[in-house]
Formats: C-alpha cells, structure tokens, sequence
C-alpha cells in the first residue's frame, strides 16, 4: 500500500490519465443512455415519479422484483396523504370486508384461551358446530389431527386453522368435562352471520338500552329488529351506546339516523375536490321518531359512529352523553384491483347539519398519539380541559353553540372512571386472574350455569358462591397479594368481572355480560339517571 502511493507521488500523471479515461467514459455511457437531454417535468403532476421508474425500468444494472417494490411503495405514497388512506394486500383486504360484510366462512363459535388451551363459550345457534354436536365448555384440543391445546398457540392461529372454504370440512376433536377420552367432530363449514348488535336488552319497564359495536352491512336490520323486540317489552326510551365503535359502512349510520328525524332534517353532508357537495335529509320514514334518545360516545367513537351523533346533536334530537369522540370526519372510498388487493381512498369530508367537520387536524407527526395527549392534559377527567377553537363555533337546530375541528363533543361529559382500579387490580388484570378465575368457575359449575336461562337466575347463582374469598386466594397463589385497604377498594370492581365473564359461559352470553358490566359503568348510570 506504501510503495504504491509512493509511486502515485512520484508519477502521478498516469493514473490520473487513466481516472480522467474512466470518468469520460461514464459521461458518455450516460449521455448516450439520456440522449444528452434534460427530462422535462411538469410541476405539481406525477411526472417526475413515472420518470423515475421509468429509468429505474429501462437502466438499472440489477433484474427489479417489481412486485415486492411496488406493494412496498404504495403504501408509503398513501400514508403522505392523509392518516386513513391505505392499501390493502389482497390478504388484508379479504379480512377488511369480511369484518364488515357481516359474515364469514367458519364453524360457529366463540372461545376463549385462558390457559393456553381455547375453551368454547358459545355455540353460534343453527351453525355448523351446533348441527356437529359441540357444547359451550368444550376444550379444543386437536384441529385435523394437529394438537392445538398447551402448545402455546394464539387465538389468531387458531382461528386460520379452523376457517375455510364454506363446504370445506375440517375434524375437530375436544375434552368434554365428565368424559374421558376426547370426543371428534367432522364439521362442514359455513356462512357464519358476524352480529354487530352486541346487546340489546330493557334496563327498566321503559328504558331499553342497544350497543352496537360496528357498521356493517347489517347493522341498519340488526338494530331495527332489536328495536322491535324491546317495543313489545315496553321501550320508551332509548340508550343507544357507540362507545368503542370505529365506524364503517356510512349507509347504515344514515339509515339509523333516518329513523329518528322528521321530514326534511339534515343528516350529514358530504364534499371534496372532485366530489361536489351531496346532502342527505329524513324523508319522513323513521319508525324511532316517538322514542326519547341518549347516545353514548367516547374517544373510541369514530367515522360512522359521529356522523350518527352529530347529527342528533345538531338537530338537537336526543343527548349525547361520555367523553369527545375519534374526530374521524374523511370519507374513504374503496378501488378494487384485479390481484384482490384494493386501496380504501380520502375523496370526501363529511360535515354535521351546522355544518361542522369533525376532522381532527393531521398535519403533525402526532395524530395517532392524540388519544394520549388527552389524557396528559387532563381531557379525560375534565371537561374544562377540552381545547375549543373558537373559530370552528356552530349552532345547532335550537341555537345551541357546538364546535368542530376535532371530534363530537358530548352534552354531558362523564369522566374515565378510575374507582377502584387500585395496584392490585391492575395487576390481577393484567396477569388475565380475573379472566381465568371465571373459566375455573365455569368448569366448575357447567351444569348449574347451562341451566340458566335468565338474569335472576344467574344472580341467585352467585350467592353463595365465596367468589370474594376464593379470588382472593387464587390470586395470592398466583403471586398477587393485597393488603385489606387495597382489597376493599377493589373487590365490587373485581367481583363486577368475574360476574360478567362467568355469566357469558351461560346460555345468556351477551346478555348477562353486558347488563352485569355495567352496573360499574360510570358512562352508563349517568345515563340512567
């Protein structure tokens, strides 16, 4: 290495002769490849992308896999534009609107996995599991001869391996409680309707209350046909909770909507730069016009979920009641692509009836973490932290000053509810004590919860039980301990769970967690009152 710099200081004109060749050389390799032109870019179009690929195309030294540049570029073009445009792999896509198109291919059930084995806590009435001859408290331990239980499998694993085709067989085998040796079923597969109505059910002789936890494709008959069933019950009033839903299919927000308003009401404008504006009113047909309205929203309540709160706010139709919503106000369209992969695209705002858009800005870095800057400035516990722009004041039907710009602001505020969530609770929910603590007690007594057919009959079979007293040594064995200030400030929150849980491994399912649940819901009572 010495001798030759020493070469190079000695005589340096050969080799730089040579580097002078080689740099001449490449110029004109490149002159000739460009034609000794600039390319031409028109300002503000995608020319200078497609130019771009198109001499990546026709220069670059290696063969381009296109295919994996391309599904690894899109979405990075997509996500500058604004946080809900994206693109969906063929894969991502099929799971996108199966959630929504209120249905799926599978065998009917709904399990749990608290200790590392799935243990069914319903059977989907009419489905395939049901006609095959499984039962809630059924462990599933083999799927087409593949062992499924202790072996550290996750829910999402499982589920793949028990969806298919519908037609398509699959052999499940289970450890029934009482029975020795494992039981097999040959199942065939089917249509399986995904329910978007959680719960409906009456909370008194006048006041019914429905979640709805997402808009899908049968939202609109599912809660109508809740609705009916709670009228011949006596409803009156109404709770309608959309706290935690995302949103969905606009249609069916608008179709709900429509049923409490009047005849020429606003629901909901749309407009953006290619879609020019489109406005949607009642036409008179809503069947809810006679009942008294509370809807429940929290952060969690977004897109479809505000268009239906905005425009009962607006329209000043019924109260709504939590904490202040998402703050989703962009309309995606679906493009569908030839592979099955597709992109869910911005091309409009939604506005409320006053005209709101309930957008929250996303011109910053930090848009996915504003649900935790609420909390930091205290939004979540106060209702004098809510940050108003007065510049994006509205007023409703009735006069009533609203603002936009960042989500649906409810009429009355209700705080996140921190009562009773002590160190010790954290910690026995975290660890999953609550949950397993409930799976132990459905095993224990299957026989006495597949007997109970109501909400009476399930109170009557907690007493007696020592629920308090052997969670408590559950969990002390398990490494959690408290002291008795800890646990006296926890137990009804404790003992609130454990009651839902167990109750969902009774024939009532859904109808004895929701009602046991919130008994300790702050949201709720509010409601009520």
């Amino acid at each position: 290495m010495s001798s030759l710099l020493n070469r190079f200081k000695q005589n340096p004109w050969p080799s730089l002769i040579i580097v002078f060749l080689v740099g001449a050389l490449t110029y004109k390799i490149a002159s000739d490849y460009l034609n000794s032109k600039e390319l031409q870019i028109r300002a503000g179009k995608w020319d200078k992308l497609l130019l771009i690929l198109s001499q990546v195309d026709k220069h670059y030294v290696d063969t381009v896999n296109f295919a994996a540049v391309t599904e690894d570029a899109i979405p990075e073009i997509l996500q500058r534009l604004d946080p809900h445009s994206v693109y969906l792999s063929p894969k991502e896509l099929e799971s996108a609107d199966e959630q929504l198109q209120g249905n799926f291919d599978g065998i009917g059930i709904q399990f749990n996995i608290p200790n590392d084995t799935a243990v069914v806590i319903h059977v989907i009435q009419g489905g395939p599991s049901e006609r095959a001859g499984i039962v809630s408290g059924d462990r599933l331990v083999k799927v087409n001869g593949e062992t499924v239980a202790g072996v550290n499998m996750n829910q999402d694993s499982l589920v793949r391996r028990l969806r298919g085709k519908s037609g398509s067989r699959v052999t499940v085998a289970v450890k029934r409680v009482g029975v020795k040796d494992l039981i097999s079923f040959d199942i065939k597969r089917d249509k399986i309707p995904v329910k978007s109505v959680d719960v409906s059910y009456m909370v008194n002789d006048t006041l019914g209350y429905i979640k709805l936890s997402k808009f899908t494709r049968s939202s609109y008959s599912e809660f109508m046909e809740g609705v009916a069933s709670l009228r011949k019950q006596g409803l009156r009033e109404l709770i309608f909770d959309l706290r935690g839903n995302t949103g969905g299919y606009f249609d069916q927000a608008l179709l709900m909507a429509n049923e409490f308003l009047n005849k020429g009401d606003l629901i909901v404008y749309m407009a953006g730069r290619n879609r020019p504006r489109q406005d949607f009113f009642a036409d008179n047909s809503g069947r809810c016009r006679d009942l008294a309205l509370k809807v429940l929203i929290d952060e969690g309540s977004a897109s479809s979920s505000e268009i239906f709160a905005g425009a009962i706010q607006d329209n000043d139709r019924g109260e709504i009641i939590g904490r202040r919503s998402f703050g989703k106000g962009l309309v995606q369209e679906p493009i569908y692509f030839s592979d099955n992969s597709g992109i869910r695209l911005t091309v409009a705002r939604f506005y409320t009836p006053s005209g709101r858009s309930i957008q929250k800005p996303y011109d910053h870095t930090n848009y996915n973490q504003d649900i935790l800057e609420r909390y930091r400035h205290g939004e979540m516990l106060s209702a004098d932290s809510i940050k108003y722009d007065p510049n994006l004041s509205y007023k409703t039907k009735g006069g009533r000053v609203v603002y936009g710009g960042g989500g649906v602001t409810p009429d009355v505020f209700v705080p996140v509810d921190t009562t009773g969530v002590s160190q010790y609770f954290i910690k026995v929910s975290n660890m999953g004590l609550t949950f397993k603590f409930s799976a132990m007690m459905a095993d224990e007594y299957r026989k006495e919860l597949n007997s109970i057919n109501s909400l009476k009959e399930l109170y009557a079979f907690f007493e007696g039980k020592r629920f308090e007293e052997r969670f408590r040594e559950y969990a002390s064995s398990n490494g959690v301990k408290a002291d008795n200030r800890e646990w006296e400030s926890s137990v009804s929150l404790i003992m609130n769970h454990i009651k839902a849980f167990t109750g969902r491994y009774s024939p009532l399912d859904d109808k004895a967690f929701y009602p046991i649940l919130l008994e300790e819901d702050n949201v709720f009572k509010r409601a009520i009152e």
